[in-house]
């Protein structure tokens, strides 16, 4: 009976793998879709990332009361996308967002909650703004977030078939048993591949790119983000481990959650706002 059971468990596991990547090309063609289009349809998909992911943060955390941090989270959201894509000043759209923080660590039960519900804010706003930052910016366009997105899907790509092929010592086997240094590596290298070619491919299409995106700067850049979206993947790993769930939510088909298929893009959308903060501020061109 056993050596019987054994096959069939081979068929489950190719099943998912094909659910993983339907589900992702399902999920990647709309995003693209609508970073081309660009406006409110774009925004809107990243206000729903950032509302889910803040929302399945709440309820894997055990941070109460859920229901009403979440309504809180998500109006806070909401707020500082229009008041982002309303034209507001910086200093006001920054306000909106810490003081929509400020009140959901207000409604929270205990101090550790607290803390919680006010990162889970500012990290729900980084998913849910930069990439429309980004897009909006007529210095950046849709330049910046394909940038993104080339480098996060490359690195989880390159990293899972480095991973599966080379194998080798692990990364961090007590936070993520299947991670190998080859894998990371893999992953880096595919990063810079990509992220590399992102600039290449918009100035042959006539793209209008920042004056600062030499290609050995975006190499570099490219890099260090594979590096921080590693590095989200594990953290947020760690942080499935610790509260004992297996998943962030089960929104999306053979992926979990939007915390699960966002933890690397959000490491990656922070390094986006410091560029962002560094431009504003005349820092950088």
């Amino acid at each position: 009976m056993t050596s019987a059971a054994a096959p069939a468990a081979r068929p489950s596991g190719r099943r998912e793998l094909w659910l993983r990547v339907a589900s992702g090309v399902v999920l990647g063609a709309g995003v693209l879709a609508a970073l081309v289009y660009g406006g409110w349809p774009f925004a809107g998909i990243w206000l729903a990332a950032g509302i889910v992911g803040f929302a399945e943060w709440m309820v894997m955390s055990r941070t109460e009361p859920r229901e009403v941090l979440i309504a809180l989270g998500a109006a806070t959201l909401g707020a500082l996308l229009l008041c982002q894509r309303g034209g507001a000043p910086t200093p006001a759209c920054l306000a909106v967002l810490l003081l929509g923080a400020a009140a959901c660590a207000t409604v929270a039960r205990t101090g550790r909650g607290r803390f919680r519900a006010f990162v889970g804010v500012l990290g729900a706003a980084a998913i849910a703004a930069v990439p429309v930052a980004l897009r909006d910016d007529p210095a950046i366009g849709l330049v910046g977030p394909a940038w993104m997105f080339a480098v996060v899907w490359s690195t989880d790509i390159a990293a899972y078939f480095a991973g599966r092929k080379i194998g080798g010592p692990k990364l961090m086997p007590r936070v993520s048993p299947n991670k190998t240094w080859s894998g990371a590596l893999g992953g880096l290298v595919g990063a810079v591949a990509a992220g590399t070619l992102v600039p290449v491919v918009a100035d042959l299409a006539g793209m209008t790119l920042p004056s600062a995106a030499s290609l050995p700067v975006v190499a570099g850049v490219s890099a260090l983000a594979s590096v921080l979206s590693q590095a989200g993947d594990l953290i947020e790993s760690g942080l499935k481990r610790h509260y004992g769930v297996k998943d962030s939510g089960k929104i999306i088909p053979g992926h979990g959650g939007v915390m699960d298929r966002l933890d690397g893009f959000f490491a990656v959308a922070v390094l986006a706002a410091l560029y962002l903060a560094l431009r504003g501020g005349g820092l950088i061109a």
